[in-house]
């Protein structure tokens, strides 16, 4: 059965986790359009393309894997949502709540 996709894919924190991929991508944006303007390395053609290869395949392996662990972190919030599961800062990554330790007591040693 094929579920009917949501009108909004990923949430406002799933999309700032995902924000971190935005820094990489413009680096590697910045060095294409650098070296398709000054063209520091010369104008061989074979060394220009790997070049340009290199960064394009980069980019958009980054991008779809921005896509997909987005993608996934957003239908495993889901899942916990339809159990009746809340994450909430002082639960783990499964769910259940973190306990702290007792306090260590300092040993008189002398």
């Amino acid at each position: 059965m094929v579920s009917e996709p949501d009108a909004k894919t990923f949430d406002r924190e799933t999309l700032l986790d995902l924000v971190v991929n935005a820094i990489p991508l413009g680096i590697i944006l910045f060095f294409i359009l650098v070296f398709a303007l000054v063209n520091p390395f010369g104008s061989d053609p074979v060394n220009t393309a790997i070049q340009f290869s290199i960064m394009i395949v980069t980019g958009l392996a980054l991008l779809v894997l921005t896509y997909v662990s987005g993608k996934a972190v957003s239908e495993a919030e889901d899942e916990l949502e339809e159990q009746g599961l809340e994450l909430s800062e002082e639960a783990g990554a499964d769910g259940t709540a973190e306990t702290t330790a007792p306090a260590e007591t300092e040993d008189d040693t002398a």
